[in-house]
């Protein structure tokens, strides 16, 4: 059983998306009919997915969406009677999962929400991934810099340098970069004032 939100974005079918949900067992947990009230919504009743119903997807609609994905990223399916590329492409950049046209039938409900949280779910995790290859790259260049100041300042090797900051690390509990951190942050506080 889902749990969805419905957002009726000036399509007046939302009844009929209403009725099938139930029908199917799912739990509709809202309808709104002001973009403005989106990502409230979203926090507060804690859907599985969201689902708009439009003629063509207003302007205040993707900014609520883009809004909510970036604070409670939910898979999010569009269904609308425009197929015209510039709404499709601005959903989509504002975290659409999934963006139906012409129309809705009862059939492809279920396949339609499954192919959307199955897209949002891959989505989430290529960014989890990125996120953390980016972490680890900042961690990385404060290490090479605490490390350059060591060989240059202290006058250790690459290697002495980076046993140096290991031995930082380990005793005083703190990851390798939080170390690093410490030895540019101490140079600073060295340095005279230019």
């Amino acid at each position: 059983m889902l749990r969805v939100l419905l957002i009726d974005d000036g399509a007046h079918r939302i009844s009929l998306i209403h009725d099938e949900l139930t029908h199917q067992g799912h739990l509709v947990v809202g309808v709104v009919d002001s973009a403005l009230l989106i990502h409230d919504c979203v926090l507060r009743l804690q859907p599985d997915v969201v689902i708009v119903a439009s003629e063509s997807p207003s302007r205040d609609t993707l900014e609520n969406l883009s809004a909510m994905s970036s604070t409670c990223p939910r898979p999010v399916v569009v269904f609308s009677e425009d197929a015209s590329q510039a709404p499709m492409q601005q959903a989509l950049r504002a975290g659409v999962s999934a963006y139906v046209i012409a129309g809705l039938q009862a059939e492809r409900l279920m396949p339609v929400l499954q192919v959307a949280i199955a897209r949002f779910e891959q989505d989430h995790a290529l960014r989890g991934q990125l996120d953390d290859a980016q972490q680890q790259l900042a961690e990385r260049k404060l290490i090479d810099r605490a490390k350059a100041i060591l060989i240059s300042e202290v006058g250790l090797s690459e290697d002495q340098a980076h046993r140096h900051l290991r031995k930082l690390s380990m005793d005083r509990g703190q990851r390798l970069a939080q170390a690093a951190e410490r030895v540019i942050e101490a140079r600073d506080l060295l340095r005279p004032p230019a």
